[in-house]
């Protein structure tokens, strides 16, 4: 029986076992040091291409589609004045120019902004630095222009609807 105050003793080592040293196993003498693990890198980069990403993704085409609306409701107004000829085709777009503007900027920053996402994660991916952040980016930029023109399409049609009624 052990008594409370008193430490358990470890059973000895079977016959036959290495006994480890106390301070565990020393380099032999003349050996080369372990070499040094550099710190690993920072995910920063692919953080940035995955930000980069989502802004040219989600935001612009939340912002165009928006924007799609109200010149939908503007054009089906002026589209009853126009002749069948279609030689003022953006004569239609008229009344609406400041949001086609605005619609037009935010197409062509949201291209700039994505294809700096894709880049920034190509080089996240090849470098290591945010692999798998980088490898979303590539792909949610690649996808990006197809959100941002359904999006579009969808609420100009909308938008046209109720400019109608």
């Amino acid at each position: 029986m052990t008594s409370p105050d008193l430490p358990s003793i470890p059973p000895p080592p079977p016959s036959g076992a290495y006994a480890v040293p106390v301070g565990g196993y020393t380099a032999p003498p003349g050996s080369a040091p372990a070499p040094f693990a550099p710190p690993a890198p920072s995910k920063t980069l692919g953080a940035l291409a995955l930000v980069a990403a989502f802004l040219a993704a989600v935001v612009a085409p939340i912002i165009g589609a928006s924007l799609a609306f109200v010149i939908g409701t503007v054009v089906p107004a002026t589209a009853l004045d126009v002749d069948t000829t279609f030689t003022d085709d953006l004569a239609l777009l008229s009344p609406a120019r400041m949001h086609v503007l605005w619609a037009e900027i935010t197409f062509w920053a949201a291209t700039v902004v994505g294809v700096a996402a894709i880049v920034i994660g190509i080089i996240a991916g090849v470098t290591r630095r945010g692999r798998g952040m980088g490898i979303a980016a590539i792909v949610i930029a690649a996808v990006g222009p197809v959100f941002f023109f359904v999006g579009v399409a969808i609420l100009f049609g909308i938008g046209t609807a109720v400019g109608t009624l």
